[in-house]
């Protein structure tokens, strides 16, 4: 086995773990979700600045929490409900707004029901959390097709230049801060933002001079005939890749959906594949796909998998009702495959190990 693990196996892992999420609203299946990637990360995050942004993404998806809880107790909801817990003013609104409610009785049921989708949407996003903590950016970058370069280019510089950021940010407050001046408020926001932005400003007016100086951006030239059928194969595969989505999430597009989602995924690969062509380069030291990469990969998809599985065999289980107010169950196997996600925290080395190999 190689001492280290391809980035990309580590987004298919956060990814398939956020495809999971997806699948149940059982708030233990959920927490047992976000507690599997979580010490995955605490235990595989190396130290570097790109490796430090779960805490915000717990933080966000706390918010998202927060923000469909209030939605629910302010706009009210459908779900019938007898539990009372207040009653607030409510706002009589026009004709035009009908089926809107603004106040009104707020019962257990809705609450408990905001808390569930609520939930569901904040594990989707600490799962991405997972994937930006643990695979690191520059090499992703290298493994990109070549169609996508560019845009992985960017995607580096600005996850690089943030910390930057935040460190100007401390040191100019704590500057002002030692002179006895505010640095808070409009004008403290102002003094302090006006030369952080100036000298973001500089280091991307200097990078892009070194980039071009060593070449990024130069692209080949390619026939007409293959640019159009880059553009047809990529704009194709994309909506088919929406059409096909869209069938597996509703019922009337079961027989369709899968069909199309592979066609549509087939043709957005092949449309990648031939823009490859206008930007030819060479991998220096490409990342290899072992056996790590496998396992870990493996164990994403494997709780995808059971997870969907288990969603079609037994939904009551993965969807608990609100109305009877009932307190929801864990079912066995769904959690036993969720455990199947730890994997990577024993099949992969400990990040100090990583740096000492690399």
């Amino acid at each position: 086995m190689g001492d280290t693990v391809h980035p990309g196996a580590w987004w298919l892992w956060a990814l398939s773990l956020g495809i999971a999420a997806t699948r149940t609203t059982n708030p233990l299946l959920l927490a047992l979700l976000i507690a599997v990637s979580a010490y995955v990360v605490a235990v595989r995050r190396p130290d570097a600045p790109w490796a430090r942004s779960y805490g915000a993404f717990l933080k966000l998806g706390l918010a998202v929490l927060l923000i469909r809880l209030v939605f629910a107790v302010v706009f009210g909801s459908p779900i019938p409900g007898t539990h009372t817990l207040l009653t607030l003013p409510e706002v009589p609104l026009p004709d035009w707004a009908q089926g809107i409610r603004l106040g009104g009785e707020v019962t257990a049921e809705v609450l408990l029901r905001a808390l569930y989708d609520g939930l569901k949407l904040a594990a989707l996003l600490i799962c991405v959390g997972a994937a930006n903590a643990l695979a690191s950016p520059s090499r992703l970058l290298k493994s990109l097709p070549g169609a996508l370069y560019e845009m992985g280019v960017a995607v580096v510089v600005a996850l690089t230049f943030a910390p930057s950021l935040v460190a100007d940010v401390r040191r100019l407050r704590a500057a002002r801060r030692l002179r006895g001046r505010p640095d808070k408020g409009v004008r403290g926001l102002l003094q302090v933002g006006l030369p952080v932005l100036e000298g973001a400003l500089e280091r991307s007016v200097a990078l892009a001079a070194a980039m071009d100086s060593r070449g990024y951006g130069r692209t080949a030239a390619v026939p007409p005939a293959v640019r159009r059928t880059t553009a047809a194969l990529t704009l194709g595969g994309l909506l088919g890749v929406c059409a096909g989505t869209y069938g597996l999430l509703t019922a009337e597009g079961g027989t369709y959906g899968l069909p199309v989602l592979l066609a549509g995924v087939g043709a957005a690969l092949a449309g990648l594949w031939l823009g490859g062509r206008r930007s030819p380069r060479t991998r220096y030291r490409p990342d290899p796909w072992g056996a790590r990469a496998w396992l870990v990969s493996g164990s994403g998809a494997a709780v995808a998998a059971s997870l969907v599985l288990a969603a079609s065999a037994d939904p009551a289980a993965l969807h608990p009702g609100v109305v009877p107010l009932t307190a929801p169950s864990l079912p066995v196997w769904p959690a036993a495959a969720v455990l199947l996600g730890l994997l990577p925290a024993f099949v992969t080395p400990s990040p100090e190990n990583s740096e000492e190999s690399t």
